[in-house]
């Protein structure tokens, strides 16, 4: 247990380091902006009342992996979403995006992806709206030691309504019409204060 707190601690300061490197062209955000950064930071355990942090596949999101997500509005408008995992299972591929609800017992109570312009369809699974623009995906792929980056900038950021979690999906997300947005099941999720 040691081992995991002594990297959970690491891994929060590596997230904050870098969140400002998410995208050359965008710019941190300033004091006199009124804007926030919001740092969740969890470790993956099976579900129980008041968790934050949750696997659903032990198999493809161990007990005791690590997850931390920044979320940062720029003075431009736009916004900074970074998910960094510790401890998944090495050189594989997952998606990830906001999604609408805090996690729960199962992985579908996270709701669907947040959108910034929300499709009249659940689950959305057209182009139009389940794409990178429109939503937050975070897809990554682990190295060698199951550590996984996501990155995301989006063109908006959150005004009345407010995602509330970033679920990790077994599969990068699709793109097609008919598949759009969706990447396989829903591994883990984290419950983060966008």
């Amino acid at each position: 247990m040691a081992v995991r707190t002594g990297v959970m601690a690491m891994l929060m300061p590596m997230v904050l380091l870098n969140t400002g490197a998410v995208s050359a062209e965008s710019a941190a955000p300033r004091a006199d902006d009124n804007k926030s950064t919001a740092l969740a930071v969890g470790q993956f355990q099976p579900y129980a009342a008041g968790r934050t942090a949750v696997t659903y596949d032990p198999k493809l999101a161990p007990s005791g992996a690590l997850a931390a997500v920044t979320y940062v509005p720029t003075h431009d408008g736009k916004m900074n979403v970074m998910l960094r995992t510790h401890g998944l299972v090495a050189n594989r591929r997952y998606g990830a995006h906001a999604h609408v609800n805090r996690c729960g017992a199962k992985g579908e109570d996270a709701g669907p992806h947040y959108q910034n312009s929300k499709d009249p369809v659940t689950p959305s699974t057209d182009p139009k709206y389940a794409n990178s623009r429109n939503e937050i995906w975070l897809d990554f792929t682990t190295d060698a030691r199951g550590n996984g980056l996501g990155r995301a900038l989006v063109d908006w950021q959150f005004s009345d309504r407010q995602a509330q979690s970033v679920v990790v999906h077994a599969d990068h997300t699709h793109t097609e019409p008919g598949k759009a947005g969706t990447a396989g099941a829903r591994v883990a999720c984290l419950d983060v204060a966008f």
